[in-house]
């Protein structure tokens, strides 16, 4: 048991590895293309991304997240490190989806909250924002990123630890763990720490990604939406928001709490979990 386990761990690691190299590598590629397609030749474009030269647009963000995506799904498909199914959805999951939407918005709230309670470094810079003012950055932010990061964190790393670990929530905290430290945000990691728990557990369920993509293009989509219909309040804390009233912000969170735990209560119930 122990000799199965410590693979099931090694093929996790591996998988998170070949994930940030491809993510790199594809981010030196395309930063020189970019610096050739604007005049430079090969070798001047190759040394100023080497020596760190480079200021990364919005457009080149773009163009790099979606095909750092596309080739990371199509090396984790064609390696069969994750697989890709139509079972699941053959089983009409409407009212699956329709909870897991609910509990993503009832996340919302409580995670802002959390954030300006416990302040952390912000590492992204403009680039996150840049991303979310941007049209083609829904593709990169909602379309792409919760396809490839499901397909990788629990159709690969999170099946990988299920298969050889004792106990379910031990592999499906440690996927989180690992999912939260590969934002390379601390800001975000807490977020990400606890979605990884949910999107983990409904994996366990379901033995299927498409809850998790659900849950993550909503919570993405909310995001990009709240982003661009409200723009002068995107640096506005909930106390700003609320009109600088404590009492209406507890009240915000908690009403958030009555959205989030009935729908993770439903899906308890309407999820089967994976034999």
């Amino acid at each position: 048991m122990k000799n199965k386990t410590s693979n099931g761990v090694i093929d996790a690691l591996l998988y998170v590895f070949v994930f940030v190299m491809v993510q790199l590598l594809i981010t030196y590629l395309v930063c020189i293309a970019w610096g050739m397609v604007e005049g430079k030749p090969f070798s001047q474009a190759l040394a100023a991304v080497a020596a760190g030269n480079v200021s990364t647009s919005i457009p080149q963000l773009i163009v790099i997240q979606s095909v750092f995506s596309l080739v990371v799904m199509l090396i984790f498909l064609w390696k069969r490190w994750a697989t890709v199914s139509r079972t699941y959805l053959q089983t009409w999951p409407v009212a699956v989806l329709f909870w897991v939407t609910i509990a993503a918005l009832g996340t919302v709230i409580p995670s802002e909250a959390f954030v300006e309670l416990v302040p952390l470094p912000d590492w992204s810079g403009d680039s996150l924002t840049g991303l979310l003012g941007s049209r083609w950055g829904y593709l990169a932010i909602c379309i792409f990123a919760p396809l490839v990061e499901e397909l990788v964190f629990r159709g690969a790393i999170l099946r990988a630890l299920l298969g050889t670990m004792r106990s379910h929530w031990v592999a499906i905290t440690f996927s989180a763990l690992i999912f939260a430290v590969v934002h390379f945000n601390p800001i975000q990691m807490p977020h990400a720490f606890f979605l990884g728990l949910l999107l983990g557990w409904m994996y366990y369920r379901t033995g299927s990604i498409i809850p998790g993509i659900m849950l993550h293009w909503v919570n993405n989509t909310v995001a990009y939406a709240i982003y661009n219909i409200f723009p002068q309040y995107h640096d506005s804390t909930l106390l700003q928001l609320f009109g600088g009233n404590t009492t209406k912000v507890a009240l915000a969170v908690l009403f958030s709490f009555f959205i989030f735990i009935p729908a993770v209560l439903q899906l308890h119930m309407r999820m089967k979990r994976e034999s």
